[in-house]
């Protein structure tokens, strides 16, 4: 293997509502040539490249690069479900690492659909039966509605139920997410929210899942260019970002243990325990998280996975406020999954993107001082967890 591989340019289009988006092949065109410009490179300098969706036909990533130019180079079209921003990063990073290429784009975009999502090949078997058949086991009496939000409300419920939690712990992320995102002409949604906001919002699963305790779908693009320690010095790209470790986990037999596996938990802290391994941390050396906050629920397991704070801790580490500015994490800086809104290909890339601009003190108004290491986590369901280390080269 050759030196780890770094991160030379970003670059994302501010996300929209569906409708309201240009077409896929158009946010990635915008989203790779900001990308390109950032690292001071061409397309031709590109030599393999992945593209993440999960809504459209095959070849999507050639049609969006075709915006640009026709390189001649492999293209690969990535589909992980929730994953596949962080999965083309993973296959990018491979490449270089191995030293099979110098330099790899991974890029993902989505034009979505408003509303919950649902399966749109209901005439085969479900991808997602083997989940869904796992939460009908642990949780019996929640198995009815879309699946996103039974999944996800459920292991809300579960954790609840576990550790003694109550409701206003999954509204205190939605506030503190939505204060970041004031700060983030990226985000979306910027309008600051209270709890009471949160809490008397319209339920939308059992009792307790209201409607701003969850994602809305987006639309957008974003695309990160990856490069080898010779390929930088070659071309004089400095300003660089590490990529210290990185591991995906998929499901194991601990996914019919209980909701929150269902949601990818386990996943995650298995996936975690890897990078953090790689990269020669702990997660008390991180100093800046983009997490998949698809649902305030799903952000609270991932403190806990990501070992931010201990099992059963993440009301104390919430109340403290640990999770923001001034604490001992800068937790979705960008303002989150809940303030952007989720683009399935193109979350993971944004995630990484935000991280790099923190790293590089490019953050503007939301910047963690002092940045030097940064943690991504991107799941999905099925699908699995990749969790990232970013460090200032």
């Amino acid at each position: 293997m050759n030196d780890k591989a770094l991160v030379a340019g970003v670059g994302m289009v501010k996300f929209a509502k569906p409708g309201q988006h240009e077409p896929y092949e158009i946010m990635a065109a915008k989203a790779i040539n900001v990308a390109l410009k950032d690292a001071g490179i061409g397309l031709r300098d590109i030599k393999h490249a992945y593209a993440s969706y999960i809504y459209g036909d095959s070849a999507c990533g050639q049609k969006a690069i075709y915006e640009l130019g026709f390189p001649g180079i492999p293209i690969f079209n990535v589909n992980n479900n929730c994953t596949s921003g962080s999965s083309a990063i993973f296959l990018a990073r491979q490449a270089v690492e191995s030293g099979q290429v110098e330099c790899a784009l991974a890029f993902g975009f989505e034009e979505m659909q408003k509303g919950a999502l649902v399966d749109h090949w209901t005439d085969r078997t479900s991808p997602g039966k083997d989940v869904m058949d796992a939460l009908a086991q642990s949780r019996p009496q929640l198995t009815s509605g879309p699946g996103a939000l039974m999944m996800f409300g459920s292991a809300g419920f579960d954790y609840l139920e576990t550790y003694g939690a109550t409701p206003d712990l999954f509204a205190k992320v939605a506030v503190k997410s939505r204060q970041h995102a004031i700060k983030n002409p990226f985000a979306l949604f910027t309008n600051p929210l209270t709890i009471a906001d949160v809490m008397n919002a319209p339920v939308v699963y059992g009792e307790m899942l209201t409607r701003l305790m969850c994602c809305p779908p987006t639309c957008g693009a974003a695309a990160v260019i990856i490069v080898s320690k010779a390929f930088a010095a070659k071309h004089g790209i400095s300003n660089l970002v590490e990529i210290a470790g990185q591991s995906m986990a998929t499901d194991d037999e601990t996914l019919f243990d209980n909701a929150r596996n269902v949601v990818g938990q386990n996943c995650a802290l298995r996936a975690a325990t890897v990078a953090y391994e790689q990269a020669g941390i702990g997660p008390e050396d991180v100093d800046v998280v983009e997490l998949h906050d698809c649902f305030t629920p799903n952000e609270v397991l991932a403190y806990e996975a990501l070992g931010l704070c201990g099992e059963g801790e993440a009301t104390q580490f919430v109340n403290d406020k640990d999770n923001t500015y001034g604490g001992k994490y800068v937790v979705n800086p960008s303002g989150g999954l809940m303030s952007k809104g989720h683009p399935i290909g193109a979350t993971g890339l944004a995630q990484c993107t935000e991280l790099v601009w923190h790293l590089r003190g490019e953050a503007g108004e939301r910047q963690v001082e002092g940045a030097r290491i940064g943690l991504q986590h991107n799941i999905g369901v099925p699908g699995g967890a990749i969790v990232t280390v970013y460090k200032i080269a």
